[in-house]
């Protein structure tokens, strides 16, 4: 058996950190993903003949090392793929009704596109300068 979650998406959010009273480092953010949407069996269009899309949101979690990293250089729009595992929760409101959750806690964060830079490293110049071609 296994629970495997692997997508591919904007940021919707900069990425929030807080520690546990153990010292333990979680990071949220949430991620959006798109798909064209479908009716009868073809791609819906407007009338300017883009496809429409469906976003999903997801609440992304990450902890420690990993979720330091994110906090330091994502940012919102920013392009991730995430691999993780989906967990969901289960707890009691103040009234007493049943409330559930859904969250991918990721396993790695891999950068689509570029990260934000850091804000001591101003003075760098950028690395494209360097490709020979």
């Amino acid at each position: 058996m296994q629970n495997i979650v692997i997508l591919a998406g904007n940021i919707g959010q900069t990425p929030e950190t807080r520690n546990t009273q153990s010292g333990t480092s979680i990071t949220h953010f949430t991620l959006a993903t798109s798909r064209p949407r479908y009716s009868e069996g073809k791609v819906v269009r407007d009338s300017e003949g883009r496809r429409v899309q469906d976003t999903e949101w997801h609440r992304i979690t990450v902890f420690n090392g990993l979720g330091k990293t994110v906090q330091a250089h994502c940012d919102k729009g920013m392009k991730v793929l995430v691999r993780g595992r989906i967990h969901y929760t289960k707890w009691t409101d103040q009234r007493g009704n049943d409330r559930y959750g859904c969250e991918i806690i990721a396993e790695t964060v891999d950068f689509l596109s570029r990260a934000k830079q850091a804000e001591d490293n101003d003075d760098q110049r950028d690395m494209d300068d360097d490709i020979p071609f």
